[in-house]
């Protein structure tokens, strides 16, 4: 777990191995913040967030840790920085946003089929993989959860030596995330001026498609690598959804964060201690006992149009991920690595 200084003052030790990456990948608003936080209630597991973000919204606009404190005041966070170049942040974060465009996704993926290295070599790769084995280190975990989503990134961690990448491939139905993407949000919660971007329906849907798409080519061919979840199914069913998690991350069988339902009708909880989060949704900062319940407002309140755009663009998505192209058609599940889990129920957004 990595609640508050759990980790303040506790010796580091060198990981065993190379130090697993439990990488969340697709596109944003799809329940990955949620997942996140549940996994770092779990013993043995560093909840990171968005780590590519690190070197710019960590290190040099110094915004909240998961923790609430300024990030270069984190207790976990002041001793990995002393093990990294932060002296070199604004260079390595301009590196990762050339290497990441979307317009070398066709090469990227080109390089992949052939089975060459997806990201070609850098010399700031030596540097991430430093970041990681330091984090595991100083926070005493076996698994580095990254919610960093973009499957180009997954795929430059996938090639560096020392760290042992799973892939968790988080998806929703595209209509809610476009509509979850229309609403105002402050970057590090409701008192903060700034807005997360708010793009239009239709590049929202693109996004979907493009980085969906992208994970699949990428990682979906090793099933003992990959794994697909829905937001409907965690919602739908908590426990069996983490159960597949946790089993594929190699977390084996420990108490979890989970709290059943008080009484017939209510949703399951989860009992959220802070994380160290470095980078993510405002959700990240929530503690306490949270109900896990799917977030539908969409149906009712998402225009004709919008959602015949959404519907139009990512129709290929749709079938393939067992989606309906109506409002009230019945979701099926076509995950990988599992059963149906049931479909969507009450309300609550990752």
């Amino acid at each position: 777990m990595t609640s508050g200084d759990q980790h303040a003052g506790r010796p580091a030790s060198e990981p065993d191995g190379p130090v697993r990456v439990l990488y969340l990948a697709g596109s944003g608003r799809s329940g990955s913040t949620l997942v996140t936080n549940v996994l770092g209630q779990y013993a043995g597991v560093l909840a990171a967030g968005e780590l590519r973000y690190l070197w710019q919204r960590g290190e040099l606009d110094n915004r909240p840790c998961g923790c609430g404190r300024p990030f270069r005041d984190c207790p976990l966070w002041s001793r990995v920085r002393r093990d990294v170049p932060v002296g070199r942040a604004a260079e390595i974060a301009a590196g990762l946003r050339g290497r990441l465009r979307m317009r070398g996704v066709p090469a990227l993926l080109w390089r992949a089929r052939a089975g060459r290295r997806a990201v070609a070599a850098h010399p700031d790769d030596a540097v991430l993989t430093g970041l990681y084995t330091c984090l595991a280190r100083h926070a005493d975990a076996r698994i580095v959860v990254d919610s960093s989503k973009l499957p180009p990134y997954g795929a430059l961690l996938d090639g560096l030596p020392g760290l042992d990448v799973r892939v968790l491939h988080v998806v929703r139905d595209p209509r809610a995330t476009a509509f979850s993407w229309r609403r105002r949000r402050g970057l590090d919660g409701e008192r903060d001026q700034r807005l997360m971007s708010r793009p239009p329906v239709w590049k929202a849907a693109l996004l979907w498609s493009v980085w969906n798409a992208v994970t699949v080519r990428l990682f979906a061919a090793d099933p003992e690598r990959y794994l697909r979840i829905r937001y409907e199914d965690l919602t739908a069913d908590p426990a069996a959804a983490l159960a597949r998690i946790t089993a594929f991350a190699g977390l084996g069988a420990q108490p979890g964060p989970l709290v059943a339902p008080g009484a017939v009708g209510e949703p399951a909880a989860v009992r959220l201690a802070p994380t160290h989060s470095v980078a993510g949704n405002p959700s990240r900062h929530r503690t306490g006992a949270v109900p896990i319940r799917a977030d539908d407002q969409w149906r009712t309140d998402l225009s004709r149009w919008s959602y015949a755009v959404v519907t139009a663009l990512t129709w290929p998505g749709l079938r393939r991920l067992g989606y309906p192209l109506g409002r009230t058609g019945r979701t099926t599940s076509t995950g990988r690595r599992g059963t149906p889990l049931g479909v969507p129920t009450g309300r609550q957004e990752g």
